[in-house]
C-alpha cells in the first residue's frame, strides 16, 4: 500500500512538472519541484534499500535527520511568509500606492502580474485621492519597460493617466522601490509618508523589507492573490529567496558579498 501511495505521488509531481516545462519559465521554484519529483520517483523505486541504509547505517541515519531538518526549516518559513503577507494590511490613510513589478508577455502584463495590478486598481478606485506608481524596468525578452506595460493596464481598465507613474529603470524589488521613491518625490509626495506596495501575497514580507531600505519609513502591503498552480512554485521559490535574504544580507564579510554579487548575476530565478 505505501509502494503505491509513493507511486501516485510521484505521477501527480510528474505530471506537475510537465505542465511547468510546457507553461512557465525556468526558474528556482520550478526547480525545486524537479528536484522533489526526482527525489519522489528515488523514493518509490528504491524505498526498501534506503529503508534498509536509514535503519541500519548512521551514515542513513544522519541522512534522515538532514533531511528532516531540511523540511522542518523550510515548512516554518513558509509559515513565516504565509502570516507576515497580511499582518501590516493598509490603514486607508496611504496617498502613494507602488506596483512591483512581475515581467511581462511580450508588452502585456503575466498572469502574475495582472493579479497584483488587479488589486491596485481595486485600491485605487475605493481609494480616489491616491496617486500609483507602475515600477520595473526592460527585461531582454520584453518589447517594452514593465512600468510603461503596467500604466497602460490601469489607465486601459479605466484610471486616469494623471493618477498613474511609471518608474521604467529597476531590475529588482531592491530598485523597484529605489526608484520609485525618486518618482514620487519628483510628483511633490511626501517620502516619509505612509505608502502602500501591491504585490503577491508570497513576496510581502520581503518586499516590505527592501521598502523600509529605500527609505519608506511607513510602508503598509496590500496582497494579491495568485493561480492555484503558481502556488507550490511561487511559495518555494519566495521561501529560497527569504533564506537567501537572511544568510547572505545580514553578513558582512567578503566571502558572503561575493556570494551575494554571484547570486544576484540572474535576479529573476530567484525573485521574480
Amino acid at each position: 500500500m505505501i509502494q503505491i501511495l509513493l507511486y501516485l505521488w510521484a505521477l501527480v509531481l510528474s505530471a506537475y512538472s510537465v505542465s511547468l516545462l510546457l507553461t512557465s519559465n525556468f526558474n528556482m521554484g520550478n526547480l525545486m519541484v524537479w528536484v522533489i519529483t526526482a527525489a519522489s520517483w528515488v523514493t518509490a523505486i528504491w524505498h526498501r534499500g534506503l529503508y534498509a541504509w536509514v535503519r541500519d547505517t548512521l551514515a542513513g541515519r544522519i541522512a534522515l535527520l538532514l533531511c528532516l531538518a531540511a523540511v522542518l526549516v523550510l515548512a516554518g518559513v513558509l509559515t513565516f511568509i504565509s502570516v507576515k503577507a497580511y499582518s501590516n494590511p493598509p490603514t486607508g490613510q496611504e496617498k502613494a500606492v507602488v506596483v512591483l513589478g512581475a515581467g511581462l508577455r511580450k508588452d502585456r502584463p503575466s498572469k502574475l502580474l495582472r493579479y497584483r495590478l488587479d488589486k491596485a486598481y481595486e485600491y485605487a478606485v475605493a481609494h480616489p485621492d491616491t496617486i500609483l506608481v507602475t515600477a520595473g524596468g526592460q527585461g531582454r525578452d520584453e518589447w517594452v519597460p514593465e512600468g510603461q506595460a503596467m500604466r497602460d493596464y490601469l489607465i486601459e481598465k479605466g484610471l486616469p493617466p494623471d493618477r498613474v507613474l511609471a518608474e521604467t529603470r529597476s531590475t529588482s524589488t531592491e530598485e523597484n522601490f529605489a526608484f520609485a521613491k525618486q518618482v514620487l518625490e519628483q510628483s511633490g509626495f511626501d517620502p516619509d509618508g505612509p505608502i502602500v506596495y501591491v504585490t503577491n501575497a508570497f513576496h510581502c514580507y520581503r518586499a516590505g523589507e527592501y521598502a523600509r531600505m529605500a527609505g519608506f519609513e511607513e510602508a503598509h502591503a496590500l496582497p494579491a492573490g495568485i493561480s492555484l498552480q503558481s502556488v507550490p512554485t511561487c511559495y518555494l521559490r519566495e521561501a529560497m529567496a527569504v533564506l537567501y535574504y537572511w544568510v547572505f544580507r545580514s553578513s558582512r564579510s567578503g566571502f558572503m558579498q561575493s556570494m551575494v554579487g554571484l547570486l544576484s548575476l540572474n535576479k529573476r530565478f530567484f525573485y521574480r
